[in-house]
């Protein structure tokens, strides 16, 4: 049950001191009104006290009795009296006549005033330090209001030309009497600051967002200091709402893509990202006169960010300290000033706290634990009347609350169907209504739940605003469920389903309705900021007739709508034109292809939109979407460009013309009954195969004619049993004909007999298993920068491998990028000249995309990564030319374009070190540490070992070993490698130099050797976890010690499972993990004792061996202590 009288949250913390405003002094303890876009006081002498001091124009439809009284009585109205940071409606209607101030008399006044203020400035600054430290004080007390609104504007002005931001001039302590927070036009005019004599001729407007005027090297297309970056973002986050940043200056919209913000002037089709957060953008958020940001995300590592639209540039970073997954925020919301930051944790028990961001981002003013009971709190909102209330709502609760001096106390009042016998449904969001003490609640049924404070029923109607209230009634609004409800001006705004935006004035009379936009079911409606709006059509203009019977003109600010289905437009109110800003992909995005000649790049989706876009414009060439059911899942360009093959998740193919993106056949093939996963052209366009998720590859093959289909089914295969991870086209070394290739996650790499292949006969040429252990996850053709042809793979190990493309050998073996997950996916980065240029490979893994240097050699300085999309990385695919790479998201429905800096990469590279320095920082202890030494002992007694134990003729040194000493050096570094790893190791070495030289290579030096045990030995250590993974698949349960395997059951499976081994090697490699056998075996000591084998191992093997067992007495390795340190 909710709460009926509050809850406080716990240990209120101490109050801190606040600066008293010179503008508005009240007494200790009382909520001081605030400013033009502040809060309503609760005390009537607190009023009077701020009245007698800076009298304010009274707001259409708010303030009280006295208020519109003295506004009305005549007096006069400056430009510093003006709010400039609220919506609402400037014109004084209490007689029915509006009150201005000629633009003549208000252009001279301001000149006088900056004149005025200007003499006074240069006469300052002939002081001494002391005085010009004192002195802005008192001017800004004796400044008229005009004089005030001018220096306020060179405030700004200073900020926004590489000024002191709000975060850096929190560091300078208050001068008394002022306010520490600048964050809005009121509290900056009630800051004075030292400065020197200024003109008030020279201010600049606020720039626009992207601003013409702002170095190229901070927007996009440009290079960082980062080997990618990201330039663009394809698609939106449809489940963050979008935000109207547009004003006098700019027309820009913020939405999300995936961790980033998008700032995007849909006026010049530019974008800002703004990149800062690691996890997807879950909570958005901005201050009324749209210049301060707030963006928030959920996950490990999470953080809050206040941007700075003007410039593009954080301000402050809030970070959660929890490190744990749970961590980051739902909802984020701003007083309209800007002076406060509410967030709502994504915690189970969710924690609401209040922030005063341009002062401390480390500690709330407040805060309040909130029950698990309510729901997930997902909307949070100020009372744009009195800032220390606001509301929150999950979809089963809303909760009221009342902060101030540093405690919070909130109230949850219940509601069921059952109280005014009428279904409520979900809530979505909330309001407090205008000159009230009322809130509306819509829901998904179409509803408006009224809050009232819940007071004994009198006749005295109070306006006073309290957090303890009840539900009043429920109201039917309308039949189709409401997902947005917000003010502006004097307006109530909601935003239903299908798709209807309806204006509603303050006792819910319907005033305007927009039913005809056709951008789907509203999920966002955001209006722009214009500080001059008077709410009075002027003559020429064409606004729509409002629903009363003078179908007066509805005067109303541009807005911008978003729906669910990921459409964003743009409503201009003054003749009800609507823009569509973005239509995109509202399901997830995994397929991408990049035309092989033009700079275009072409994405699907599962929502069954196929996008065509010109990256270097940023212009759709052209656009499809397929009838329902159809989600693409692959797409590939044939090499001439002339077709674009598409794979569906029903089965089937299409063949598309890629101009047009009509289909070039009459029925899109169906010879599959699941998912198309991959798809490829041959380098001649003759070939056409697919792979599906039934491990099956599909062949279609090219025919010529007038009217004919331009491919025909050939054959398929099923040389897979578990799913395929790769397939891709070849050429023949001997002849121009294609090669098609696939790989599974079987580990079998399969080569396919196309020359041979007829109708409805797919033949295979070879079938290799290339791994032993490990999966591979991905291949690609190695260029052509050595002598010999490779195929590169990547595993789940963290390896790459090179296999000859011919004998399919595995020639070397080397460390992969080690960051977070292996690698996914690998494409090799086009050049001009592929004999002569350097070469580059960009890859992707789960959530990151990177690139290496080529040649790989195991260096890890040659790899670099980023955070790609923390939702995961679906696909990957590099332009024509080279310079960008594309990353789609998946889930997130994103994708970024990337710009390639080939000179970060190199300049990582040196950085790390030359030859071997680089292997060296990858052993423990480096050049000068333990592991280094042992293994120069080791190399010595490997060179003894091989002239023999017991040899009496003089020893010859070497800086190199035989080759057959390799696999012992290895076991005594701490890597155990199987049969097949050893002769993978020394065939490495062995053919290194075959192909120049003609002749094998039989001794290995020590500079060699690190680096064949740095790209050997596993990429982080010995698992104990693989070990009771083994156990548990072999094992029968046995108590509380694990899973336990039989002996007798271990030693067949041992001799006979896996790589042979035979009883006699089996005997002597346990007695002498037992240690009843010299170490180093026949070949150093004596030989091994075969009688006495058999009663060692029965004698202290025990019948039913566990893990832990035979970790700790067989293989000596301490599993427990060593997993227990794993864990810490």
């Amino acid at each position: 049950m909710a709460d009926e009288e509050g809850q406080k949250s716990g240990s209120p913390k101490p109050e801190s001191p606040q600066p008293a405003d010179p503008e508005t002094t009240d007494a200790p303890g009382t909520p001081t009104r605030a400013d033009a876009a502040g809060r309503k006081s609760k005390s009537p002498e607190a009023q009077e006290v701020q009245e007698s001091k800076s009298p304010e124009p009274a707001e259409e439809g708010q303030g009280d009795a006295e208020n519109v009284n003295e506004n009305a009585g005549g007096e006069e109205q400056t430009d510093g009296d003006k709010p400039t940071n609220d919506g609402t409606d400037e014109t004084q209607e209490q007689e029915g006549e509006q009150q201005e101030v000629p633009a003549e008399t208000e252009e001279a006044q301001q000149e006088e005033q900056g004149e005025e203020q200007a003499g006074e400035d240069e006469q300052q600054a002939g002081d001494d330090e002391q005085q010009a430290e004192a002195e802005p004080a008192e001017a800004g007390e004796r400044a008229s209001p005009e004089g005030e609104q001018q220096q306020t504007e060179v405030d700004k002005a200073q900020e926004e030309s590489g000024g002191k931001s709000p975060t850096q001039e929190q560091q300078q302590p208050p001068a008394a009497g002022t306010d520490a927070r600048p964050s809005s036009q009121a509290s900056l005019k009630s800051q004075p600051t030292e400065r020197g004599p200024l003109e008030v001729a020279q201010i600049p407007d606020a720039p626009q967002i992207p601003s013409p005027d702002r170095p190229e090297s901070e927007m996009e297309g440009t290079m960082s200091n980062a080997a990618l970056n990201i330039i663009w973002s394809f698609g939106l986050n449809r489940n963050v709402r979008v935000l109207n940043l547009t004003d006098n200056t700019r027309k820009v919209i913020m939405y999300t893509c995936a961790h980033v913000g998008i700032l995007y002037d849909f006026n010049s089709n530019r974008q800002h990202i703004l990149q800062g957060h690691s996890n997807p953008i879950t909570c958005t958020c901005v201050s009324e006169d749209k210049r301060w940001l707030v963006t928030g995300d959920r996950g490990k590592d999470s953080m809050v960010i206040v941007w700075d639209t003007y410039t593009g540039v954080p301000i402050q970073t809030i970070f959660d300290t929890s490190n744990s997954d749970e961590g980051g925020v739902v909802a984020v919301g701003m007083t309209p000033d800007a002076k406060y930051l509410a967030t709502i944790s994504a915690a189970k028990s969710q924690v609401l706290s209040i922030w005063d961001w341009t002062v401390d981002g480390d500690t709330p003013l407040c805060s309040a634990e909130l029950k698990s009971t309510y729901g997930v709190q997902n909307f949070i909102l100020f009372n744009p009347q009195d800032i220390h209330y606001l509301v929150t709502n999950s979809d089963s609760q809303v909760v009221f609350y009342n902060w101030s001096n540093g405690h919070m106390e909130y109230f949850a009042p219940p509601l069921t169907d059952q109280d005014f016998n009428k279904q409520v449904g979900r809530y979505s969001q909330s309001i407090f209504q205008a000159n009230s003490s009322r809130a509306l609640t819509a829901t998904s049924i179409g509803n408006l739940v009224v809050w009232d404070n819940n007071k004994p029923v009198t006749k005295v109607i109070s306006s006073e605003p309290s957090a303890n209230k009840k539900a009043l009634k429920i109201i039917r609004l309308q039949e189709r469920g409401i997902n947005v409800i917000t003010t502006t001006d004097k307006y109530i705004v909601v935003g239903d389903v299908a798709g209807h935006v309806k204006f509603f004035d303050q006792s819910l009379k319907l005033v305007h309705w927009y039913q005809d936009l056709n951008l789907g079911p509203v999920s966002a409606v955001s209006f722009a900021f214009n500080p001059d709006f008077l709410g009075i059509a002027r003559e020429g203009t064409n606004y729509p007739p409002d629903a009363t019977i003078q179908a007066r003109q509805f005067v109303i600010r541009d807005f911008v709508v978003g729906s669910s289905i990921a459409v964003f437009g743009n409503v201009t109110a003054d003749g009800t034109a609507v823009k569509v800003i973005h239509r995109e992909h509202d399901g997830p995005i995994h397929s991408l292809a990049a035309h092989p000649t033009q700079p275009a790049v072409v994405i699907g989706s599962y929502s069954g939109l196929l996008k065509v876009w010109n990256y270097e414009k940023k212009q759709v060439m052209v656009s499809r979407t397929f009838e329902r059911g159809n989600l693409i899942r692959c797409c590939s360009y044939s090499p001439n460009g002339a077709y674009l093959a598409v794979g569906f998740m029903n089965g089937s193919v299409r063949v598309l013309d890629s101009i047009t993106l009509l289909d070039e056949l009459q029925e899109p093939f169906r010879y599959s009954r699941d998912a198309i996963t991959h798809i490829e052209f041959s380098h001649d366009s003759k070939y056409l195969a697919t792979a599906d998720a039934e491990y099956t590859v599909s062949v279609f093959v090219r025919q010529h004619g007038v009217h004919v289909a331009p491919y025909v089914y050939l054959g398929r295969n099923r040389a897979h049993y578990k799913p395929i991870k790769e397939i891709m086209f070849g050429i023949q070394l001997d002849a121009d004909f294609p090669r098609l290739l696939s790989l599974g996650t079987d580990r079998v790499l399969v080569e396919y007999d196309l020359e041979r292949s007829s109708k409805d006969d797919l033949q295979i040429a070879s079938s290799d298993r290339i791994e032993q252990s490990a999966v591979p996850q991905c291949m690609t053709w190695y260029p052509p920068i050595t002598k010999e042809h490779f195929i590169v793979t990547a595993n789940d190990q963290f390896k790459f491998k090179l296999y000859n493309a011919t004998t399919k050998m595995c020639r070397k073996t080397l460390l992969g990028p080690t960051y977070g997950s292996p690698v996914q996916k690998m494409c090799v980065i086009p050049t001009k000249d592929p004999a002569r240029d350097k070469r580059y490979v960009a890859y992707i893994t789960e959530y990151k995309v990177g690139m290496n240097i080529l040649p790989l050699d195991g260096n890890p300085h040659n790899a670099m990564a980023l955070i790609g999309h923390p939702s995961g990385v679906a696909n990957m695919v590099c332009s024509n030319d080279g310079r960008y790479l594309f990353t789609a998201g998946g889930t997130d429905a994103t994708v970024h374009m990337w710009e390639i800096n080939i000179n970060a990469l190199e300049g990582q590279s040196s950085l790390g070190g030359e030859d071997l320095i680089p292997f060296y920082g990858l052993l423990e202890g480096g050049r000068e540490g333990e592991l280094f030494k042992e293994l120069e002992d080791y190399f010595y007694y490997a060179q003894i070992r091989s002239q023999g134990v017991n040899a009496m003729d003089s020893r010859e040194v070497s800086v190199k070993i035989p080759l057959s000493e390799v696999p012992f050096v290895m076991r005594a570094m701490g890597f155990y490698p199987s049969e097949q790893e050893i002769e993978d190791m020394l065939n490495e070495v062995k053919f290194s130099r075959y192909v120049e030289t003609g002749s094998y290579v039989e001794a290995i030096d020590l500079g060699e050797f690190i680096k064949l045990y740095i790209n050997h030995r596993p990429a982080f250590g010995l698992s104990p976890e693989r070990l009771v993974k083994a156990f548990e698949t072999l094992g029968l349960p046995a108590g509380k010690a694990g899973p336990a395997i039989n002996r007798g059951d271990l030693l067949e499976m041992l001799q006979t499972k896996g790589e042979h081994m035979t009883e006699y090697e089996l005997a002597e490699y346990l007695m002498t993990l037992l240690g009843y056998h010299a170490e180093g075996g026949s070949s150093e000591l004596q030989e091994f004792d075969t009688n006495i084998a058999g009663d060692v191992i029965s004698d202290h093997l025990p019948v039913d061996i566990t893990a832990e067992m035979f970790a700790n007495e067989v293989l000596g390795f301490g599993m427990n202590q060593d997993s227990s340190q794993g864990k810490a």
